[in-house]
C-alpha cells in the first residue's frame, strides 16, 4: 500500500515549508533513511529522509513551492501502484478547505497581459472553492482576478470572464517570477524546462543573458555610454520572508509587548584571561577545540542563574514559569538572519564540554544544519558582540524568556585598583529584562553577582 510523504512540522512556529529541491525523481527507488527532499523552514534548511522503502510514485510540488505543514507532498509505494492525481486533504479538513490551503501555499502562476505582468503578491485572495478549482484548471493566478462578491470575493463567473481569448497564461515558480519582474522579462515568450513546462529560474536567467548579448551586438559603445548616463539605477527591493520574516515578527512582538529595561556593568576580565591561559592547552588537548571567553561567560551565567531563579524564567499567558534547569541560548549570526541554538543543562557541564558543544552548534548554525531540538527550550539567551568594535548595546529579549545578556568587546582601560591606576582588560555587559516580571533590584543583584563571579572565575572549577 502506498505511503504518504508529509511536509514535516519542525518547530512550534512553523506553518509552511518551502520545498527547495527533490533528491529523487518519480520512478526512482527509495530506501529508508535516504534524503528525499530539502525544505526551508522559518529557522533552518533541512533534508527530509524517507521513512519507507519503495518507489517514489508521485511528487505533487515542484521546487520553490510553499506547502502547509502536515500536507501530503508525495507518495512512496510499489511500482505502478495507483495514487491520487492531486494532493489529498489532511484528516479533519474538508476537501475544499484542503485544496484552498494548498492552492494558496503553492500559487506560482502569473497572468501575462499585453501590457503588464501581474505577479502573485503572496496574500491569499478571497474566493469560492469553485473559483479556485477553475483557476487551477486554467493555470492562472487568482490574485489578478477582480472579485464581484462581498469584500471583493472572487466567484466562478469572475474567473471565467477574466480568462478571455488572447490572454496568455504561464506556469512559473515564485523565484522565477521574481527575477522576471526585476529583469522585465515577458514570461509568455519563454518555454519552461520544468515539470509540465513550468518556467523555472534557469529559463529566466537564460533569457536575460540572451537579451544582454543581443543588446551588446546591436549597440555601439557610444550608445551604451549614452544609455548608461541617461538611465537611473533601479531601486533594489526584496520582500522579507522565511527566517527574516520570523525574526522581524518576533522582534517587533518582544519590543512592543515587553517593557525592556537595560542595566550595564563593566567587568574586570584579568582573572578570566589568567584562567583561560592556564586551561587553554589542557582543554585543546582533551577536545581538539580552543577554549574561548564565550564558554567561560556561559558557565558563569549558568552558575549565577541557578542562584537567581527569578531571571531563569519564562512568561507565558500571564503566568511566570520558573525553570529548574538552565538552558542557555547562544545567538549566532547566519546569512540573512540570526539563530539561537541552545546549550542544555549548563550547570551540569564543565568548560571542556561547553567548549565542544558551543563550537559544534555554532558551526551547525552557520551551515544551517542544526537539528530541531537544538533550537528550542532555552531559558536565557546570551548575545555576544565582543568580536566587533561594540562596547554596550540593548539586546531584545528572546520571548518567552524574561531576560537576555549582551556582551561587548574586551578593551584595555585605566582603572583604579586599591588607590592606584592600572590598565586592566575591561568588558561591558548589558542585561535587558522584562519589567512586567522582574523589578530593577533583583536584576541588579543578578548582574552584580555575575560581575563578582567573572572577576573571581576560579570558583567555577569547584
Amino acid at each position: 500500500m502506498a505511503k504518504e510523504i508529509f511536509m514535516p512540522k519542525l518547530s512550534s512556529t512553523m506553518e509552511v515549508g518551502t520545498l527547495l529541491q527533490w533528491f529523487k525523481e518519480e520512478g526512482d527507488t527509495v530506501e529508508i533513511g535516504e534524503p528525499l527532499f530539502e525544505i526551508m523552514t522559518d529557522k533552518i534548511n533541512i533534508e527530509v529522509e524517507a521513512y519507507d522503502d519503495g518507489v517514489l510514485l508521485k511528487k505533487y510540488f515542484d521546487q520553490d513551492a510553499q506547502v502547509p505543514v502536515n500536507h501530503v507532498v508525495g507518495y512512496i509505494g510499489e511500482a505502478n501502484e495507483q495514487v491520487p492525481a492531486e494532493p489529498p486533504g489532511m484528516a479533519g479538513e474538508t476537501a475544499d478547505s484542503a485544496q484552498e490551503e494548498v492552492a494558496a501555499a503553492t500559487a506560482a502562476t502569473v497572468e501575462s497581459a499585453p501590457e503588464a505582468v501581474v505577479v502573485n503578491s503572496g496574500e491569499k485572495p478571497r474566493a469560492t472553492p469553485a473559483a479556485r478549482r477553475e483557476a487551477k484548471v486554467k493555470q492562472m493566478e487568482l490574485a489578478a482576478v477582480p472579485g464581484s462578491g462581498p469584500n471583493g470575493r472572487i466567484h466562478l463567473k469572475d474567473v471565467k470572464m477574466y480568462v478571455a481569448p488572447g490572454v496568455a497564461t504561464a506556469k512559473i515558480t515564485p523565484l522565477a517570477s521574481k527575477i522576471a519582474k526585476q529583469e522585465q522579462v515577458d514570461v509568455s515568450t519563454l518555454t519552461g524546462s520544468g515539470l509540465n513546462g513550468k518556467v523555472v529560474k534557469q529559463d529566466v536567467t537564460a533569457a536575460v543573458q540572451g537579451k544582454d548579448k543581443k543588446a551588446a551586438a546591436t549597440s555601439t559603445s557610444s550608445e551604451k555610454q549614452r544609455k548608461e548616463a541617461s538611465s537611473a539605477s533601479p531601486e533594489k527591493r526584496r520582500k522579507i520572508a522565511g527566517m527574516r520574516k520570523v525574526i522581524s515578527d518576533r522582534m517587533s512582538q518582544s519590543a512592543f509587548t515587553a517593557p525592556h529595561v537595560t542595566l550595564t556593568s563593566d567587568i574586570d576580565m584579568t582573572k578570566v584571561k589568567e584562567l583561560r591561559t592556564q586551561l587553554l592547552p589542557i582543554i585543546e588537548k582533551q577536545t581538539g577545540f580552543r577554549l574561548s571567553y564565550t564558554e567561560v561567560i556561559i558557565k558563569a551565567v549558568g552558575t549565577v542563574l541557578s542562584r537567581f531563579p527569578a531571571l531563569n524564567a519564562s512568561f507565558v499567558n500571564d503566568e511566570i514559569i520558573y525553570n529548574d534547569d538552565v538552558h542557555i541560548g547562544l545567538a549566532v549570526a547566519v546569512p540573512d538572519g540570526l539563530m539561537v541554538p541552545v546549550i542544555k543543562d549548563v550547570t551540569q557541564k564543565g568548560l571542556a564540554d561547553l567548549t565542544t558543544e558551543a563550537k559544534d552548534i555554532g558551526k551547525r548554525a552557520r551551515e544551517q544544519k542544526l537539528l530541531p531540538d537544538q533550537l528550542k527550550g532555552s531559558t536565557f539567551t546570551i548575545s555576544n558582540l565582543g568580536m566587533y568594535a561594540i562596547d554596550t548595546f540593548t539586546p531584545i529579549i528572546n520571548q518567552p524568556e524574561i531576560a537576555i545578556l549582551g556582551v561587548g568587546r574586551m578593551v584595555d582601560k585605566p582603572v583604579v585598583v586599591k588607590g592606584s591606576i592600572e590598565v586592566r582588560p575591561m568588558m561591558a555587559v548589558s542585561l535587558s529584562f522584562d519589567h512586567r516580571v522582574v523589578d530593577g533590584a533583583p536584576a541588579a543583584e543578578f548582574l552584580t553577582e555575575l560581575k563578582r563571579v567573572l572577576e573571581n572565575p576560579f570558583e567555577l572549577l569547584v
